[in-house]
């Protein structure tokens, strides 16, 4: 207890650096898998070459060498003087893209084609037909994968703390440099990640009860 109190502010600013990264990490998964997912089901083979080859390369490659990456390539290419909190959200948010493309590409595959040839039929384009026909119906699958998803990205968001970055791991590594026990450490940390676990859980299930979401 006595490490909390006497650290209660490195907590607070851990917690809320987590808290950070994890939102804007997950708002760019959201966009980019969104994207993606698009090109993955489009009539156009460069796009849908385009969608293989991100999920394909994403999913396949370490998120600690997407962090060397993006820490140590990055910066010398495109944002120099970028910091950690930056290059953090693009890492988390790239990797977690290859994993929301295909929760959202399941998604468009449970959608009945025929509503999309109907669609067609009436002269609606292929990106009019994904966002007002097929998205709205797919989204009622996609919620429950998207929670899963988007908690284990809270969980890798702790990599960021090896690089420097403010968030909880970041927190219990200084602290435990400085000689407190590390079991007290670690259990602290460890429940505050759960308070943002159970939180996203608890999101996601509200909008699965909004949406009528079936399991």
């Amino acid at each position: 207890m006595n490490v909390l109190l006497d650290y209660l502010p490195e907590f607070r600013d851990g917690f809320l650096g987590t808290l950070a990264i994890t939102a804007s990490a997950a708002l760019l998964a959201l966009v980019l898998g969104v994207l993606i997912a698009g090109f993955r089901v489009s009539p156009v083979p460069p796009l849908r070459a385009f969608g293989t080859a991100w999920v394909t390369v994403l999913r396949n490659t370490p998120l600690t060498l997407l962090f060397l990456v993006a820490f140590f390539v990055v910066p010398q290419i495109l944002f120099q003087g970028a910091s950690p909190y930056v290059l953090g959200t693009l890492a988390l948010g790239f990797y977690t893209s290859s994993f929301v493309c295909e929760a959202v590409r399941s998604g468009i595959t449970t959608v009945p084609l025929g509503q999309a040839e109907a669609a067609r039929s009436l002269g609606m384009t292929f990106s009019q037909t994904l966002r007002l026909i097929v998205l709205p119906q797919a989204a009622r699958t996609v919620i429950p994968p998207l929670s899963s998803i988007i908690i284990a990205l809270t969980k890798n968001s702790a990599i960021a703390g090896a690089f420097g970055y403010g968030e909880l791991f970041n927190v219990s590594k200084l602290l435990n440099d400085r000689g407190y026990p590390i079991a007290w450490i670690f259990l602290w940390t460890a429940l505050a990640y759960l308070v943002i676990t159970f939180a996203v859980s608890g999101l996601f299930r509200l909008l699965e009860r909004r949406l009528g979401v079936a399991r």
